[in-house]
């Protein structure tokens, strides 16, 4: 029996985040709930430790035999938070469960995206050993449905930034599994025509685009478009934040600059307000180390399956940590995205930590790793 070893470029960086993440939660909540979120944060975190130690013995490559199941349930899912959902803010985006809180399905969806994605792969892999232009054609069709409809049911919560991360997890798994560049070349062109004639059509026709799309969308769009004259509380004071912070910070549980949201989508300035430019430097390095040490384990792997998964949670993780670090000092636009395994979020904390846990258990004959 082989001697299984640590993957410490994974695990290290993720209980440091562990960590940061109390510690940061524990910071920006100055009202009643402060305990109560970090204690909540905690059990996530002791339950995704939970997962991935538990499971180590195991070759979760089984449960990608499950993955169409999970699919649909997901989408069932999605489907009924659009009726029973809880409203906040405008979107029907959670299940509010007495005694537990909030579950976010859209946060398990991506997830499950990705292993249905590598599983379409693996199956294409077996029905076409040799690629042609058709049998590529085809996956891109069939893989652009099974996007599709998650995507459609979380825009109508709505939900635009976790529909951007679905199709970016799609495009880049396509892009690794070696889809023809004609492929590409035809959809990058669709997109660049769309946009220009949706964009066209906004600017100079925003009566018949509000009657068609509906005002809520239009005002979405405006947002985005419009986001470095439209900072508002959030990154002003976020910015305010950051740039007082200095070389070393306030001090830990030292936050004098108020910024809403907090505890989710600005936690990046609450730690940096906390810990100045160093300890900034420092996570952003925790950062690049947890991301390389998953690329390094995508590029080891002898399985075709087990890289598609990898490569679509780097991708995952990676745009939530620039989206919403680049948001927190006003270079993206403010979209809701947290950031991973650092931000408060039961739902998304969890479906990280679930990834984690199939991508270092996937298959025990290949690798040896916790």
């Amino acid at each position: 029996m082989k001697k299984y070893k640590v993957k410490y470029d994974i695990i290290i960086p993720l209980i440091a985040f562990f960590i940061i993440s109390i510690i940061s939660i524990h910071s920006a909540s100055n009202s009643s709930l402060s305990n109560q979120i970090v204690v909540k944060q905690l059990l996530w975190y002791l339950l995704g430790f939970g997962i991935i130690f538990l499971t180590k013995n195991k070759k979760l490559s089984k449960i990608m035999d499950f993955s169409f199941a999970f699919y649909i349930i997901g989408n069932i899912t999605l489907f009924l938070l659009l009726i029973f959902g809880t409203e906040v803010n405008g979107s029907k985006c959670w299940f509010i469960i007495p005694g537990i809180g909030s579950i976010q399905p859209s946060e398990f969806m991506k997830l499950i995206l990705i292993l249905v994605n590598a599983k379409v792969f693996e199956l294409h892999n077996k029905k076409y050993p040799v690629s042609t232009l058709k049998s590529d054609i085809k996956l891109f069709l069939i893989i652009m449905l099974i996007t599709l409809i998650p995507s459609v049911l979380t825009f109508l919560e709505p939900d635009t930034g976790m529909v951007i991360i679905y199709f970016l997890i799609t495009f880049i798994m396509l892009f690794i599994y070696g889809l023809k560049k004609s492929i590409f070349f035809a959809l990058i062109t669709f997109i660049a025509i769309l946009s220009g004639l949706f964009l066209y059509f906004y600017f100079n026709f925003q009566d018949e685009f509000i009657n068609i799309f509906g005002t809520s969308f239009f005002y979405r769009i405006d947002r985005l478009l419009d986001w470095s004259n439209k900072s508002g509380m959030q990154l002003t004071n976020a910015l305010a934040a950051i740039k007082a912070a200095g070389a070393f910070g306030f001090g830990l549980g030292n936050t004098p600059i108020y910024i809403p949201e907090s505890h989710t989508d600005f936690i990046f300035s609450v730690f940096s307000s906390n810990f100045g430019l160093i300890g900034t430097f420092i996570l952003i390095g925790l950062i690049v180390l947890f991301d390389y040490g998953l690329l390094k384990y995508a590029n080891e792997t002898c399985d075709r399956t087990h890289k598609y998964i990898i490569v679509g949670f780097v991708t995952m993780i990676l745009y939530q940590q620039i989206q919403n670090i680049g948001m927190n000092i006003g270079l993206l636009p403010i979209t809701g995205i947290t950031l991973p395994f650092i931000s408060y979020g039961g739902s998304s904390l969890l479906s990280y930590m679930l990834g984690i846990a199939i991508i270092i258990n996937y298959n025990k004959s290949i690798h040896n790793v916790v």
